[in-house]
């Protein structure tokens, strides 16, 4: 299947709200808008995701009730897939460099940006790995889309998955043993899990339509 149809069931669901000026603002939802894939054990503290400041998307917190936002990014390019550290300390999120999008990492009260890839292809839906030791995204071979890993400051980046279709939004599981993520088989995508070392691939799914954004939970 052609990558685009990865985007088929949210460009529908665009498409049923073009009355009303809504088009715009729908497809920069539809193109940009990723979930935060991880969660962790411990108290709940705030709340990261993307928000439109009028000209592009910037990463905010806010506080689970509501009120106390914070911009963590402020720049003329679209910051988006917001993800905490184990830790609760670190933000990982996807921006521009001013050619592509890289992997990023800020500090949860802003500052301390650090760019963790550097490349010409694009990367995004970042997740952390439970122990914080490592970042898994996915970025392109040049070919098509694979999942990677790379630590949280750079270097060591490893190709997870390698093959001719597209493989998209990954996430540790609680152990940090296995990815799941969306990959395709050729007709739709299928939810799969691997080794962050490659290797003992396993569909999850086997169907005749698409299956995206996995998120792993524990138990």
């Amino acid at each position: 299947m052609a990558k685009s149809n990865h985007w088929g069931p949210l460009a529908a669901a665009a498409g049923a709200l073009v009355a009303g000026g809504l088009v715009l603002l729908v497809m920069l939802v539809v193109v940009e808008a990723r979930p935060a894939e991880a969660t962790f054990p411990g108290k709940s503290g705030k709340i990261a995701y993307q928000g439109y400041d009028g000209q592009d998307y910037e990463i905010y917190t806010i506080n689970v009730g509501g009120g106390g936002k914070v911009p963590l990014t402020d720049n003329a390019t679209t910051d988006y897939d917001p993800s905490y550290s184990p830790s609760g300390k670190k933000i990982v999120y996807a921006g521009s460099d001013g050619n592509d999008r890289e992997i990023y990492k800020i500090s949860a009260g802003g500052g301390g940006k650090v760019q963790v890839t550097d490349n010409n292809t694009d990367d995004f839906d970042p997740s952390y790995s439970p122990s914080g030791k490592k970042i898994t995204y996915s970025g392109s071979d040049g070919n098509d889309r694979e999942i990677y890993t790379i630590k949280p400051g750079g270097g060591g980046r490893f190709n997870v998955t390698d093959n001719s279709t597209g493989d998209y939004d990954p996430c540790y599981s609680p152990s940090g043993k296995k990815i799941t993520y969306s990959g395709s088989d050729g007709q739709d995508y299928e939810i799969r899990t691997i080794k962050p070392g490659g290797g003992g691939r396993f569909n999850v799914t086997d169907n005749g339509a698409d299956d995206l954004d996995p998120s792993w939970g524990s138990s």
